[in-house]
């Protein structure tokens, strides 16, 4: 479609039911105008094109198995009804140019396909990165020019790096490919080119929550990860999942976030293994001593984490399958006191806490009911809370106040992953 072409289909029916089936009916008109006004930035930025494609890929939510995935565990995840969204178009070279809303425009030559030092840590690391390996995996790729809107927080919590990979694969997929790739394998690509690329040791949950799109529990215990897609509505139970974002990000946090990974993989390698997956926990009690003694005590506290969070995962499934909110919410609540206690992923630097204060005043105002915990990698950004509406105005109003207006952000489940149209 052309410019012309794209405007006015996203504004009859069968456009605004797709905005619908992303956003929810009540958010239909804002995205239209959004999705119009990224349309302008394109033909402002690149002229003029006649193949243009929308593709977009969600935000996620981890709601049970933090730092698990890394170490072939289990996670309990779910797409969000925030995204990041490109207009893209093909190039007749090799040059890939994305302009996003707030960053520097990024260039790259995909005719070298190789890492490229000077570009680690940046945007243009993940472009190559996913063109070098869909391309090894025997897909066509090609230049392209995007334009970037993303409203998935930067260092949130809410994987706005996994977003954004997804949705370049979906780009290269979607001119190139006729977005033939199954969402498994875009999610392996986004993580390849975070991981080699880019130089973030991620694991995959955050790809694959984004790629796949809605409630699902995923085992990453085999070669290839099982997901399980679950069906449950927390809006129906009288609840709602508001993240709190606590005005840091964790975006210069890379090297705590590694540690936690390479720390439980010491202990796994110590009893000969690669990842702890593969370590039963018995033998990992029986050698304690040694642990402690060769790694540290927090490298073995993060590998208990672990194990208890895998058995959560399964717990909290369970509850969702059997309407149990009571116990999934006590999984919910026990993950977060373990990510805090065990695997120690709440804060960096003793003076500075504002995930901390924030699960704190959660308690407080929450009192028994609901279920709060950190998200996402930790350190900073963001924390999940599971609300009940009776307490919800109390709960913005609180923490609004400590942390600055807009601080609350009501999510809601997105059943698609990443989607392309034009």
């Amino acid at each position: 479609m052309r410019h012309h072409e794209l405007r006015e289909f996203l504004q009859t029916s069968d456009g605004l039911s797709r905005l619908a089936e992303l956003y929810g009916s009540s958010d239909q008109a804002a995205q239209t105008r959004r999705y119009l006004a990224l349309i302008d930035k394109h033909e402002t930025a690149f002229g003029g094109r006649d193949r243009l494609c929308i593709v977009s890929a969600p935000g996620r939510t981890e709601i049970v198995g933090n730092h698990t995935d890394h170490n072939h565990g289990k996670v309990l995840a779910a797409a969000v009804n925030l995204d990041t969204l490109a207009v893209a178009s093909p190039r007749d070279d090799t040059l890939a140019r994305v302009h996003s809303d707030g960053y520097p425009a990024v260039s790259a030559d995909l005719s070298a396909l190789e890492p490229q030092e000077q570009e680690r840590g940046t945007s243009a690391a993940l472009v190559r990165g996913v063109a070098a390996r869909m391309k090894e995996l025997g897909y066509a790729i090609g230049g392209f020019d995007a334009v970037v809107t993303s409203d998935v927080l930067g260092g949130s919590g809410l994987s706005s790096s996994a977003a954004y990979e997804v949705m370049i694969v979906g780009v290269i997929d979607r001119l190139y490919n006729g977005f033939t790739l199954p969402p498994v394998l875009r999610a392996q690509i986004a993580q390849y080119a975070e991981n080699v690329f880019f130089g973030k040791p991620c694991g995959l949950m955050d790809q694959m929550a984004s790629s796949v799109g809605g409630l699902v529990a995923i085992d990453f215990g085999g070669a290839t990860p099982v997901i399980a897609p679950l069906s449950y509505s927390f809006a129906k139970r009288g609840h709602t999942l508001i993240m709190v974002n606590t005005g840091g990000s964790h975006d210069d946090l890379v090297a705590e976030y590694a540690a936690i990974r390479s720390e439980m993989e010491q202990v796994a390698s110590f009893l000969d293994k690669k990842v702890l997956r593969d370590v039963g926990r018995e033998q990992m009690y029986r050698r304690l001593p040694e642990l402690r003694d060769a790694l540290g005590d927090r490298a073995v506290l993060r590998a208990m984490h672990f194990y208890q969070e895998n058995d959560r995962v399964d717990a909290a499934v369970k509850a969702l399958q059997d309407d149990d909110l009571p116990a999934f919410l006590a999984r919910v609540n026990a993950s977060g006191k373990s990510s805090w206690e065990w695997l120690q992923n709440i804060y960096a630097s003793v003076r500075h806490q504002p995930m901390a204060v924030a699960l704190a005043l959660a308690e407080i105002v929450l009192d028994g009911q609901g279920a709060r915990r950190v998200h996402g990698g930790g350190f900073a950004g963001t924390t999940l809370n599971v609300v009940p509406d009776a307490l919800r105005e109390t709960f913005v109003t609180r923490l609004d106040g400590a942390f600055g207006a807009g601080a609350c952000q009501v999510l809601d489940v997105r059943n698609q992953g990443a989607v392309a149209f034009c």
